[in-house]
């Protein structure tokens, strides 16, 4: 397939940076190798020598000086070798792509390590690849519809599905990348719901010509991902194995299964009546439709907080947030299920109120 008729002109008239294949060569290269040309600092001068961190089972990883100096200085910006070896199995072994068995130039599934937050996930693709020519979606439905769409109008399907792994009913719904049989897919992936939010790592899988773009424009921002967080992670999954690392994110799932179920009785115990529902099947949220109520914003952000208790008014998550919503979003992450009950009876009181 030919890309690049995807890319705006930035990312096409992008070049590889100089330095940054530099340093990718030194740290190819042998020991023997004398380089004058790198940049980075040496890292004798860092004060950080050792750590050891212990994981929730007891076990332990461990960085010894080197691997410490390592951790701590430049790495590649597609991400560390092993890391990106780990999860280029893993997709694999999961979604079973038939990308994977394609030629580079016919679209050949790749990946690459990612950090930081949604919007600047987007802002990334808003450089690399025309608006009109692909659809964002997080968390779709009828995969299988779309793909047809996107082969029948000739646009690329961006995957956001950070809640992949809080899917509370096994089988787990089928992906995108997993029926890409034309290179159509990028794939985004989180680490924060499951491994931690603040570590700030993701990966994106997708058609190698593309991912080959996107390192291009890591290379001029980012420059690279955490190196330490990368390799924590990295030896984390090394150690547990991908059973290891499917039986920590079952324990997540039971985790928040159970807080949600304690949100759910709270709903059914003080907004029947006066707000309607689904039963959330992945993620941290339930969606809450108020009844009678054409717009949520003052009703939260005003009066909720007499009241002191908060969600989020369903407007902020309008593509126009001019626009009035009649819905909020309740997270069931953090709070105890008795602060669910006291939130909803709040929230009960505030409803009967502005009715």
């Amino acid at each position: 397939m030919n890309y690049t008729r995807f890319l705006t002109a930035v990312s096409a008239a992008r070049k590889p940076s100089p330095i940054r294949q530099l340093t990718e060569l030194m740290q190819k290269s042998p020991p023997s190798l004398i380089s004058l040309a790198g940049g980075a600092p040496n890292p004798n001068t860092f004060p950080f020598k050792n750590a050891k961190i212990t994981i929730e089972d007891g076990t332990t990883i461990e960085f010894g000086e080197d691997l410490m100096k390592r951790a701590l200085q430049y790495s590649a910006s597609a991400g560390i070798p092993e890391l990106l070896s780990w999860l280029k199995k893993f997709q694999i072994s999961v979604h079973k792509p038939p990308t994977a068995q394609f030629s580079p130039d016919q679209g050949q599934m790749d990946l690459c390590i990612t950090t930081g937050s949604q919007e600047g996930l987007c802002k990334v693709f808003e450089m690399l690849i025309n608006p009109g020519d692909n659809i964002l979606l997080e968390t779709p439905a009828y995969p299988g519809i779309l793909a047809a769409l996107a082969r029948k109008y000739d646009f690329l399907i961006i995957e956001d599905d950070p809640y992949y792994f809080l899917q509370f009913n096994k089988p787990w719904a089928p992906t995108f990348l997993s029926m890409d049989t034309d290179g159509r897919v990028i794939r985004t992936d989180s680490f924060s719901k499951i491994l931690s939010s603040g570590l700030r790592i993701g990966f994106i899988t997708g058609p190698k010509p593309l991912i080959d773009q996107i390192v291009l424009h890591i290379q001029v921002s980012t420059m690279h991902t955490s190196t330490f967080t990368q390799l924590l992670i990295a030896q984390l999954l090394q150690q547990w194995g991908e059973e290891g690392f499917l039986k920590h994110v079952d324990r997540v799932i039971a985790f928040y299964k159970e807080q949600r179920d304690a949100m759910l009785a709270a709903a059914d115990k003080w907004l029947k009546g006066l707000a309607e529902w689904h039963v959330p099947v992945a993620g941290m949220f339930l969606w809450i439709k108020i009844t009678g109520v054409s717009d949520t914003k003052q009703l939260i952000m005003e009066k909720a907080l007499q009241k002191e208790v908060l969600l989020v008014p369903g407007d902020a998550f309008n593509i126009d947030n001019s626009k009035p919503s009649s819905y909020v979003r309740a997270s069931f992450s953090l709070s105890s299920p008795d602060q669910m009950d006291q939130a909803f009876q709040r929230l009960a009181e505030l409803i009967k109120e502005s009715l």
